[in-house]
């Protein structure tokens, strides 16, 4: 389609492609045929392709660096962690991927077979898929407007062949736009458990991630809660300190406000930063966890470290609200 005008009635209305303000528009023929407002095919297609997906989980944020990707790293280890459990993350923030770097898979190759793409592969339960793995180089730029970003979305709901998975975990880039439209529309026939929103303590964050919560709520897109990251810093030296101050209350409080879950505060913690001396991925915080930390012996003492135990009732309260979220899934779209 090419540029409508300001006052367009929009292609679902009785008056589209009629009215007196369709007159002259380039579009006016298409619209009032009808084929303007036909369903994609892709969303039928879609649903049939996630019949085998248990759960579909979003994270989002309205505000950029607060740890979508990191957070969307921890939650797919915790929930594979049980190895009957499969697990699926899909990174469709397009123009800045993480989930290869963060997942150590920087490198891999998506191979194709006549049932689809395969994702690449961390554990024999836990698959990556991400625009990562189609770039030549990490530095190559992703220069794309809205119409192929959503082409891409739709083909890695569409055409990678996820198998039986229990939870499919979708990291999203900041913000309200072009990619979190297209998966909320792609996966609503399928139905999406909820979302999980990121934030971090100051109101610099929290200002954009209450957009992020309207915007749920305008797409009928449930909420699973809110965790806040990096929630005060672990010193391996001293004592928990506060970097980003919650001079109005932080996510606690917002969630208060909004009558919204809070999952948890998952603090900051340098010793999680050396799994890329390791080359290990993000496996390091929950060996950790399990006292088997194979860098920093301060781990090794049990569940009590902060980051484990928080990220590990995290996990929980994803579980529980998702279990909790189950009869009051939204219609499709």
């Amino acid at each position: 389609m090419e540029e409508v005008p300001h006052d367009c009635p929009g292609v679902g209305s009785a008056q589209a492609g009629r009215g007196a303000s369709c007159q002259g528009c380039p579009n006016q023929g298409l619209c009032a045929s009808g084929a303007g407002a036909a369903p994609d095919p892709a969303i039928e297609e879609i649903k049939e392709k996630m019949k085998t997906v248990k759960h579909k989980i979003l994270v989002l944020s309205g505000k950029g660096g607060v740890g979508k990707s990191t957070f969307s790293a921890h939650l797919a280890h915790g929930l594979a962690e049980d190895e009957n459990t499969q697990v699926a993350l899909l990174d469709i923030d397009i123009c800045g991927p993480s989930i290869p770097k963060i997942m150590g898979l920087e490198g891999e190759q998506v191979h194709q077979s006549g049932s689809g793409w395969s994702p690449v592969f961390l554990e024999d339960n836990l698959g990556v898929m991400s625009v990562g793995f189609l770039l030549s180089s990490p530095d190559d730029a992703v220069i794309w407007r809205g119409p192929k970003k959503n082409g891409m979305i739709k083909q890695f709901l569409r055409d990678v062949d996820w198998g039986e998975v229990d939870y499919l975990i979708v990291d999203t880039p900041p913000g309200t736009s072009d990619e979190h439209l297209s998966a909320v529309q792609y996966l609503a026939a399928a139905h999406i458990d909820g979302a999980v929103i990121i934030t971090t303590p100051q109101e610099v964050s929290l200002q954009d991630v209450r957009k992020e919560i309207s915007f749920c709520h305008k797409v009928k897109l449930p909420i699973i809660g809110v965790v806040e990251n990096m929630s005060g810093f672990i010193c391996p030296k001293c004592q928990e300190t506060q970097i980003f101050p919650p001079t109005t209350g932080g996510a606690e409080v917002m969630c208060h406000d909004l009558k919204i879950p809070l999952l948890g505060k998952v603090p900051l913690d340098p010793r999680i930063g050396i799994r890329f001396r390791l080359k290990a991925g993000y496996r390091i915080s929950l060996e950790a966890s399990r006292g088997r930390c194979p860098a920093c012996p301060v781990y090794r003492e049990s569940r009590r470290s902060p980051p484990c135990t928080r990220l590990l009732s995290v996990r929980v309260a994803t579980k529980d609200s998702l279990f909790w979220l189950k009869p009051r899934i939204h219609q499709p779209l």
